[in-house]
This record gives C-alpha cells, sequence and structure tokens, in this order.
C-alpha cells in the first residue's frame, strides 16, 4: 500500500485544529497555548475559536491581550471614531507580561466552560502563584517596606522627595503626551530628561550610555531601576492587588466604629490609607513616565527614525521583573481612562451644594480625608482624577443586566440611563491627597494590614481560581472602580460587574444583604445566579434557557428550600488537578502536549499509511442498541458543608433544618455541598428511575475547538482502508439509523472506547481505568495492528454519548443557526464537503441526519437571531446529568458538539490537554 504524501497530508487534514504550547522569550513565564490551523489560509477556518467574544467595549479591560471588542451600541460621533482610529495606527508597546489564565479564553462557546488556552493556564495561574509564594499582605506597613522606602529616598541615585503637586502636575502632562503623536525633536526628549531628573529621580551617578547620555534608553534604565526595587511599590501580579486597587483609591477609612461587622472599613486611621495612596498614585506616575517613553522608543521603532539595540532590549527584559511589567499594565489602563484635571478650590462646605443626585452623581463628592483638609488645595487649586468613559462603563454595565436576563432588567437600565443624564459626561471623581510629611516617616501602626483582604483564602489547598468576598455598599467602591473604568486584567471584572449591578439596585441590595460571596452564588426574585468559579453554575449552564454573561450564570433552577439570599458552595479539587501546579503543571510539558495531539500520532512521518486511520463514531452500537431516554432535573440541593454546621442544620430532618436557614442573616458564614437529583425514563419501557449525584469535586469544562471538514476524506475511501470495514458509507446503519460519516481521519494511536450515558449510569461505581480497559471488545473499534505505545488494552479517551436515542432532531427554527455544510454524494465510494456557508461563525457543521438548511432559510434567519441567542437555545437536563457525573467521580471533561466540530478533533484535544472523558452532545 503506497504512503501517503506530504501534500496529501495537509489535505486530509484542513480545517483539522492543531495543539501547541510555545515559549514567548525570556523572562516570560510560562509557556503560551495556542491553536492553530497551518495547512489552511482561508480566513473562515483561521478565525474559528473555542471561546466567546467580548461583547462590549467597557468589560475590555479584563484582559491584557489584544483584542477586539464585539461593540453592541456605539454613538461615538465621525470625529470620534476617527480619532480612535488614528490611535490605533500608532505604535505602543506591550510588556511581555499578561493575565494567567487568558481571560479572551475563559468563557468557552459552550455555557460554563473555557476554551483551550485557559484550560492549560489554569495549572500557572496567578492566583495559584499568589497562593503558592504566599501573600505578602499589605505591604505598604511593614517594617521592611518602610526600611526600604527609607533607603530609597536617602539614596543618592533613587527617588526625590515628590510633592503631591508635583505628582498630580506630571499626571496631567502624562494624559496630555499620551494623546499626541510622537515629536522626536532632541528638545522633546531633553524636556523628558531634565522634568524626571529634575523633580523625580536623582540623576545617575554614572554615564550609562556614551553616545548618547539623555537618550531615551538612559531615562528607561533608571525608571526601571526605580520601580524593580523589592518591597516598595503594590506588586499588581498578585491578584489580590488588583481587586484591592480600587478600594485603596475610594473606599473611606471607618476605623473601628462600625460594630456590626459589615464594614469594608480599612481598621487602619485616615493617616495611613493617605500615605498609601500618596505611593500608589507616585507609582502610577513612575509607570506612566515609562510607558510614555517606551511608546515613544517603540513608535520611532516602528517609523524607522530610533534605533534599539538587541543588548538594550535583553536589559530591559531581564530588569523588568513581573512587578514592574504590571505597573506598566496600570499605567496604559489609567493613561486610557482616566484624566487628572485642576480646578479652583470651591469654599468650604459648599462643595456639595446643588449637586445632581443619584449614583453616578455620588461619585462627585469630594472624599476629603486627609488630616488637614485644605493641605492638597494650598495653592488654590484642587486636584481630581475623572473617568473617561463614564457613560460606556454605564452602558455596559446595562448590557450585562440585559444579557444576564436580570429581573426587571428594562426598568432597571432606564434609572441607570436616567442617572447618566443627570450627570455631565466627564464629571470628576474626587480623589484626595495625602500630605507629604507622611510619607516614610510615619510610625509603623497597630495593624499590619490597612486594608481588609476581600477574598476568603481556602486553608487546605491552593485555588486556581480566585475566591472573593466582600461587603457591598450603595455606589461603593466596586462601583466606583467600573464606572471610573480603572480596572486591572483578570477574573476580577467578572465580580466587580456583578457588584456594581447590585450596589445600584436598592432592592436587590436589601433582599440579599451586604456580605457578598462573589466567588459562589445567590437566589433572587425567582432565579439563580451563580459565579462560574462554582461548580454549580458550572454544571447548571448545561441547562436549556441558562444565560452566560462575563462570568455569570443566570438559571431558573432555585435550589430546594433556599430563600433569597447568598450561597457559598464547597468543592473538593481533584488529587490530579492538585498535583499539576507551578513547574509541574502540564503547560511546561511542551513536546508532551504537541505529540500527543499530532494529526498523525505516533507514526513516522514518511511511513504514513491510509490504513492507519479510521473516521471515530459515538453512536454505532451493533450488539445493544440503546434506550430512549427522557431526562429531568428534580431538584437541586444544598446541605450545610461538614465543619460550617449552623445551629439550626443539626436537626435530624434535613429539610426541615434547611429551610431554618431561608433567611440571608442565618446563611452568612455557611458552606455548602450540592446533590442533583434526576429522573431518567425509559420510553421503550415506561421506567423511570431516580440518580442522586453529589457535585462534589472542582472540576473544569473545556469547549472542544471547532473544525472544518475536510474536502479530500474521500482519499480514505479505499478499499484496503479499515474505514470501509466500519462504516457503511451509504448512511444507513444498525437499526435504520443514519450516520453522518463527516469529519478528520483519527490515527489508531488514539485508542478510545464510546459509553452511552444510560450505561454510564448504571456504572456509576466503576472507575475511569476500569472503563478504558474494556475498549478492545467495543463494537466500533475495529481490528487495527497495535502500534508500539498503544499497546496496552486500554484506551485514551472515555467519550460519553449524549446523543443516540435521547431526543428526535430539532425543528429547523430550533437548528443553532451557523455555516452548515451540505453533503453531495457522487457515488458511493466517495463524498465531497462543501466550504461553510458564512466565515464568521464558530460552528460549521450541518444536520447529522442528512441534508442541511437550505440558504435561503440560514440568510433569512440569520439575520433574525443574534449570536448569544443561538448559544442560549444550547442545552438541556441530559447534559446537565452529564455534567454532573463528571463533578461526581472528579472527571475534567472535554464537550464536544457535534454540528460545531469532529470527533477526532476532540480526540486530539483530548490528548494536549491530559484529559480522559470526552461529553459528545448533539
Amino acid at each position: 500500500m503506497a504512503t501517503l504524501t506530504d501534500s496529501e497530508v495537509e489535505k486530509i487534514f484542513s480545517g483539522a485544529p492543531q495543539y501547541f504550547a510555545r515559549s514567548e522569550g525570556h523572562y516570560t513565564g510560562a509557556p503560551h497555548p495556542s491553536v492553530a490551523f497551518p495547512w489552511d489560509e482561508e480566513v473562515e477556518i483561521r478565525d474559528l475559536t473555542d471561546h466567546t467574544q467580548i461583547a462590549d467595549k467597557a468589560w475590555s479591560s479584563i484582559t491584557a491581550w489584544p483584542h477586539i471588542t464585539r461593540d453592541v451600541k456605539s454613538d461615538r460621533s465621525a470625529a470620534q471614531r476617527a480619532t480612535e482610529a488614528e490611535v490605533k495606527r500608532r505604535a505602543h508597546f506591550y510588556p511581555r507580561c499578561r493575565e494567567r489564565p487568558n481571560m479572551l479564553s475563559m468563557f468557552g462557546l459552550e455555557k460554563g466552560s473555557m476554551g483551550y488556552q485557559a484550560a492549560l493556564e489554569l495549572g500557572v495561574a496567578d492566583s495559584l502563584q499568589e497562593e503558592l509564594r504566599g501573600f505578602p499582605g499589605v505591604a505598604a506597613r511593614l517594617p521592611a517596606v518602610l526600611e526600604q522606602r527609607k533607603k530609597m529616598l536617602n539614596a543618592k541615585d533613587g527617588l526625590r522627595h515628590v510633592d503631591e503637586h508635583v505628582i498630580m502636575e506630571q499626571l496631567i502632562k502624562n494624559g496630555q503626551r499620551y494623546n499626541q503623536r510622537h515629536m522626536r525633536e532632541r528638545k522633546v526628549t531633553s524636556e523628558l530628561y531634565n522634568e524626571l531628573f529634575l523633580q523625580i529621580l536623582h540623576p545617575p551617578t554614572k554615564v550609562l550610555d556614551h553616545r548618547d547620555p539623555y537618550s531615551l534608553a538612559v531615562q528607561i534604565m533608571a525608571l526601571v531601576k526605580v520601580l524593580a526595587a523589592p518591597s516598595t511599590w503594590i506588586d499588581f501580579s498578585h491578584v489580590e492587588w488588583r481587586l484591592r486597587l480600587g478600594q485603596l483609591l475610594w473606599d473611606e477609612p471607618v476605623g473601628d466604629e462600625a460594630g456590626d461587622g459589615l464594614s469594608v472599613g480599612t481598621g487602619d486611621s485616615a493617616a495611613d490609607i493617605h500615605e498609601e495612596r500618596y505611593w500608589l498614585l507616585l507609582q502610577i506616575l513612575l509607570a506612566c513616565e515609562l510607558l510614555v517613553r517606551l511608546d515613544a522608543i517603540t513608535e520611532g521603532e516602528e517609523l524607522g527614525v530610533e534605533s534599539i539595540r538587541p543588548a538594550e532590549v535583553h536589559r530591559f527584559e531581564k530588569d523588568a521583573n513581573k512587578s514592574v511589567k504590571w505597573s506598566l499594565i496600570l499605567a496604559r489602563a489609567w493613561l486610557e481612562n482616566i484624566d487628572v484635571v485642576k480646578t479652583e478650590a470651591a469654599p468650604p462646605d459648599s462643595a456639595d451644594e446643588g449637586k445632581p443626585s443619584g449614583w453616578l452623581a455620588t461619585l462627585t463628592k469630594r472624599m476629603s480625608l486627609s488630616r488637614d483638609h485644605g493641605s492638597h488645595s494650598h495653592r488654590g487649586f484642587v486636584y481630581a482624577i475623572r473617568g473617561k468613559h463614564v457613560h460606556r462603563q454605564a452602558d455596559g454595565l446595562a448590557h450585562f443586566a440585559r444579557l444576564l436576563r436580570w429581573p426587571e432588567a428594562d426598568s432597571y437600565v432606564a434609572k441607570i440611563s436616567e442617572n447618566c443624564r443627570s450627570v455631565a459626561e466627564g464629571t470628576p471623581l474626587m480623589m484626595p491627597l495625602a500630605h507629604p510629611s507622611s510619607r516614610a516617616h510615619s510610625r509603623p501602626s497597630s495593624h499590619h494590614s490597612p486594608l481588609p483582604s476581600p477574598g476568603s483564602r481556602p486553608q487546605h489547598a491552593p485555588c486556581r481560581r480566585t475566591k472573593f468576598s466582600t461587603v457591598l455598599q450603595p455606589s461603593g467602591w466596586l462601583t466606583k472602580s467600573y464606572v471610573s473604568g480603572l480596572m486591572l486584567p483578570g477574573e476580577g471584572l467578572c465580580y466587580v460587574l456583578m457588584a456594581a449591578l447590585l450596589e445600584n439596585n436598592p432592592e436587590a441590595l436589601s433582599r440579599l444583604g451586604p456580605k457578598a460571596t462573589l466567588s459562589g452564588g445567590f437566589v433572587y426574585s425567582g432565579k439563580s445566579f451563580w459565579s462560574t468559579a462554582c461548580i454549580v453554575g458550572r454544571v447548571l449552564a448545561a441547562g436549556k434557557g441558562a444565560v452566560e454573561c462575563m462570568g455569570w450564570i443566570s438559571s431558573d433552577v432555585i435550589p430546594q428550600g433556599f430563600g433569597e439570599g447568598w450561597l457559598d458552595v464547597e468543592a473538593e479539587e481533584t488529587k490530579e488537578d492538585s498535583l499539576q501546579i507551578d513547574r509541574k503543571a502540564r503547560l511546561w510539558a511542551k513536546k508532551t502536549i504537541e505529540r500527543e495531539s499530532d494529526v498523525l500520532g505516533d507514526s513516522d512521518p514518511g511511513s504514513v499509511f491510509p490504513a492507519d486511520f479510521i473516521i471515530p463514531f459515538e453512536n454505532i452500537y451493533r450488539d445493544k442498541i440503546p434506550p430512549f431516554l427522557d431526562i429531568k432535573l428534580k431538584a437541586l440541593d444544598l446541605r450545610a458543608a461538614r465543619g460550617s454546621e449552623h445551629p439550626a442544620s443539626t436537626q435530624g430532618d434535613s429539610t426541615t433544618a434547611t429551610s431554618d436557614l431561608t433567611a440571608p442573616s442565618r446563611r452568612q458564614n455557611q458552606t455548602y455541598v450540592a446533590t442533583a437529583t434526576f429522573a431518567v425514563t425509559n420510553l421503550d419501557f415506561e421506567e423511570t428511575k431516580e440518580y442522586t449525584v453529589a457535585l462534589s469535586m472542582d472540576i473544569n469544562f473545556v469547549t472542544a475547538h471547532p473544525c472544518v471538514p475536510s474536502h479530500h476524506v474521500k482519499i480514505m475511501k479505499s478499499p484496503s482502508s479499515p474505514t470501509i470495514q466500519q462504516v457503511d458509507i451509504t448512511g444507513n446503519s444498525a437499526g435504520g439509523r443514519t450516520t453522518n460519516i463527516v469529519g478528520h481521519p483519527l490515527h489508531k494511536y488514539y485508542t478510545y472506547t464510546v459509553l452511552h450515558l444510560s450505561e454510564l449510569l448504571e456504572k456509576r461505581d466503576v472507575s475511569l481505568d476500569s472503563l478504558l480497559s474494556s475498549y478492545s471488545s467495543a463494537p466500533h473499534r475495529p481490528s487495527l495492528a497495535p502500534t508500539t505505545s498503544s499497546s496496552s488494552n486500554m484506551a485514551k479517551v472515555l467519550v460519553i454519548d449524549c446523543i443516540t436515542n435521547f431526543q428526535p432532531l430539532p425543528q429547523e427554527h430550533e437548528i443553532p443557526l451557523s455555516p452548515v455544510l451540505s453533503r453531495t454524494e457522487s457515488n458511493t465510494s466517495a463524498m465531497s464537503l462543501n466550504s461553510p456557508v458564512s466565515p464568521t461563525s464558530a460552528a460549521p457543521w450541518g444536520n447529522g441526519a442528512g441534508g442541511g438548511l437550505s440558504g435561503a432559510l440560514l440568510e433569512s434567519a440569520s439575520k433574525k437571531m443574534h449570536s448569544e441567542t443561538r448559544r442560549r437555545q444550547f442545552g438541556s437536563d441530559m447534559e446537565i446529568l452529564a455534567r454532573a457525573v463528571c463533578a461526581e467521580k472528579g472527571w475534567n471533561a472535554l464537550i464536544s458538539r457535534r454540528r460545531r466540530g469532529c470527533l477526532a478533533c476532540a480526540i486530539r484535544e483530548a490528548g494536549a490537554l491530559g484529559y480522559k472523558v470526552i461529553i459528545r452532545v448533539d
């Protein structure tokens, strides 16, 4: 038999995603996972993704990766759009440091799932690194920090004593420079040099560049040295500090005055808070100075007027540690979203008179917390920070409420719009300044942590997802963080969005209570809302009608016996995941990831035969036809977790104990474990069984990457190919059911076994290894000559069939609209597949029963249905059950939807991720 040439291999696997993990360079941390189509040039193939697009520009700060948002509403003028386009064309410096996991990949096409990149990066997540290294607490009050700051201020080539007036004036200048075109005159470089070394830093004690002692490179090196000083600045590589940024800027210290335990006060004196705000503003200033220079030199290199030596680039990457690069990300967020304005000082006690009311209006009030209320305006001026995009952020909050189907969302959105109209755009968000005499001379406070930790940390094991609990207040610091737009990349934006939604809904805030577990869930107005950080949310997301938006799930399923209030659900991490952290994470095994997902398996590229491949199927059962099933979710139950029982929950009657906890005040410090009960009816025998499944393991669900079937699958349709021996190419299979044989081939290296969901329910007590070991007798598996690596009697992947005999195909108006493949058969031994109709969707699969939607119907329906509406149509109680079983068993699972991608590509992706379970759904 002739071997396949390289050209034939490329044709066969056209449209098949390939999975990689490659390092981005020195000093960049763990490798970067990626999915590519190296043998395809068509845009409709190369642009396929396994995650959703950010739906609003107001949420763009969730990631540091370059991206394009899908703006739903835009009322910008032509001049504004032209200005923005001009800015986008400018070369900007991007530090090779981004959030982990990649937030672009955190919201998979399947609700409650993530993409390939995020799944691999969970093992090296920022929050996990924080757990491993130990969060240093609030560094400002530690004696080592005070000593380091004093040492820096006394150094000859370090930081000067900078007055807050200078800080604000320089921030204003940097904001102006950031919006200007690059000026390449030498006098500008000299001006920057003089401003930096006469007002902010001491000049270098030795010549750093003999060619040009005043160059931008010299200034950059000096700024990097100061910002990289240990134990001096806030390290925003820690997730908790990214969340605390807004708290440090806008939260009001209340000391020990609030005795109800609900205060978000700092527990420290106002002087301590002012000092930390001073040092934070100074850090922002230094980062902005550095970023403006990096942008200038980057644009100059782009235009050919600057020359950067490789040695300078290498030194920068080495000296600019992770903390410096995160300071640069903060500087970018500041320059993009914040304006600093200087206004005349208002007369005493008249600042708030005549101000409009409303939650946006409260942001205009001066929060004068200084010990000397006039200290920051002794020059006759008041400096204030203001958000540039207040209305954009308000529209984004309204958009979030609509997409999440918030109760009475229309009236709530109207209130937001009314508040927006009551406050002129660009209203300043007042920021008090500290008196400079407080810096580095304060005595250590008796409180070692002037800011409370909003996160509740597990004591038993590191956590891949951030746990976040806080106290909500009307127009609190979380709302101010969101409205200003000053937020740092990471999952924190998901928590801030929900907090802003609740803080500006007085009725919801009063009914739910102020203490919020934003990494859990809550019941409100006949619906439940769950963070995707909670396993219950990820499981319920698979239901029909469930909605996902920015890390939150809205569901009609309510825990049995629970009234309105917050819910904190406990789940245990799997043993396998707990071991794969930091340097042991799978992401570091770059060669293993690529080898175990290679399209050619373990074969020699020079000796690949057609007989080495099959086309896998999930719904061919020759010995036993699976029964027709009807599955209904009957109840979601929550029980007090061990060690956190409320006194009322110690009763013998669990139902009574649960009802005693319906009041929010009874559940404030309670954690629960979740179970789900399903009724499974065998329609063949009209027999119903109930199954109770515990959602006890904190597993992950990943959307299988979409693929496009090759035009050249017919190359495999030779009489000697095992595919012909196992598949009836006429489309008729056992029991008269139709089999769609489109898809990519799978190399025999990838052993797998298919188990129908009904059979899996009967074998819930059987281990995964035992289920995988039965693959050799699976009726759909061809008898292949085993290779060296696949000679064991165990399959690599378990495919849970959630398609066969569950429900009839949906009507045409129920089919998720997407590019549909129509097939034409020229004869009984060859089949050609047409290209996708539309390049914009990520679901290039047609009706599995043969034939597809007509072009006219597709075009007509596509105009009527939004992509988010299509996504809501997926899901059923059957899919909830499949996820629940995986959560009970502790199986991380890949979710492969038939019309979106083929089973062969899903099996290869499972190999890349190291997953052993695939849930195959219709």
